[in-house]
């Protein structure tokens, strides 16, 4: 007997295939998923042959790039906004080419990058590591890199999705760097890991003339995916190897971009009556410090935002700001006065910090 045709199947079928396909790109996603090995050593390149010396007074900056995407009519979709790309390549080239410059007008000696894209869709595959040293190959720095995120290519948000990514930090120094090593940090567990690829920090190490070490730890904490007690865990490994290197005798700069409120206060202050409460802006937890360490923040002027919260466009009257970037020393350095440039976010969701110091003998 002949069987009759089911046609509610195949609307059934067709519904079915891109159901398939997704948890196909799913399990694909997780299988090829890695994490880069801790104590990678990194390759330092440049032309710096001098030795930090005692009783000078030096210049470090640290600024998050934002892989050259925020504009001040950006807004990023995962703070509610609406962009996951950089609005054109000519606006990725644009904006870090004003970034290096502008932390190359304070004349450092140290330079702490984050956010550094060098091949991803969101950024159009610019390589910003060699645009960045357009600006700076006039004078002698060496350079170091450590890849901070990484992903196969993400689908999301699905009218734009934000693509494949190869990001990371990037430390300058005008002091010779004889070794530089990856650390990797702990970070989200489960699926949340997808966005939280690959977190790290960089230790950079540089002769001092008097024959210690002056280390230097590039840092992006995580934002997106993590919790408090995983961004406490990623500070206590960052401090330990701090306190092991002071235990040495070597002097010691931490700095970067924390996701913490820096001053513990800032979210309040620069936010009055504010309800918001994210993981990334919990207060610092000062008390983690390990002996001998300080946090910078002899501010010169009034308290600003390092970053913006990005689900608007930049408004100076309506924008969450919060103060998350900085430094932290050994207290064999004196720390000099620290200043939060305001250039109204022009090439980035954050603002760049710059502190003088002094190695103390």
């Amino acid at each position: 007997m002949k069987k009759k045709f089911k046609w509610w199947l195949i609307p059934l079928c067709v519904a079915g295939v891109p159901v398939i396909a997704f948890g196909i790109y799913v399990a694909v996603i997780f299988a090829r998923y890695y994490r880069i090995e801790d104590n990678v050593p990194l390759i330092s390149t440049g032309r710096a042959e001098s030795k930090a010396k005692t009783g000078e007074e030096y210049t470090a900056v640290t600024y998050n790039i934002g892989f050259g995407a925020y504009t001040p009519d950006y807004s990023f979709f995962m703070d509610g906004g609406k962009y996951s790309r950089a609005f054109s390549k000519e606006s990725v080239i644009e904006c870090t080419e004003g970034v290096a410059q502008t932390a190359f007008s304070f004349d450092p000696d140290i330079v702490l990058f984050q956010e550094v894209d060098t091949d991803a869709d969101r950024s159009y595959h610019v390589d910003q590591v060699p645009l960045i040293m357009e600006t700076f190959s006039s004078s002698e720095y060496d350079e170091v890199f450590a890849v901070n995120y990484h992903s196969d290519y993400l689908f999301y948000p699905f009218h734009e999705p934000i693509g494949a990514s190869d990001s990371g930090i990037f430390t300058l120094s005008r002091f010779d760097v004889t070794s530089a090593v990856r650390r990797s940090l702990p970070i989200a567990a489960g699926p949340k890991k997808i966005v939280d690829l690959d977190r790290c920090y960089s230790v950079t190490r540089c002769p001092v003339e008097n024959g210690r070490e002056l280390v230097i730890i590039n840092t992006h904490l995580s934002a997106y995916g993590t919790d408090q007690a995983n961004g406490n865990a990623q500070l206590q490994m960052i401090f330990d190897d701090m306190a092991a290197e002071y235990e040495k005798g070597n002097y010691v700069i931490c700095g970067g971009d924390f996701n913490h409120d820096f001053t513990g206060d800032s979210r309040e202050k620069l936010n009055p009556g504010t309800d918001r409460i994210y993981s990334w802006c919990q207060p610092f937890p000062e008390s983690m410090l390990p002996e001998g360490f300080a946090m910078c923040r002899d501010y010169e002027g009034e308290l600003i935002g390092t970053t913006r919260y990005a689900d608007i466009p930049y408004d100076p009257a309506a924008s969450f700001t919060v103060t998350i970037d900085g430094f932290i020393v050994s207290d064999n350095i004196r720390c000099g006065k620290v200043k939060i440039l305001d250039n109204g976010y022009i090439y980035s969701d954050h603002l760049p910090v710059i502190m003088t110091f002094e190695l103390e003998e």
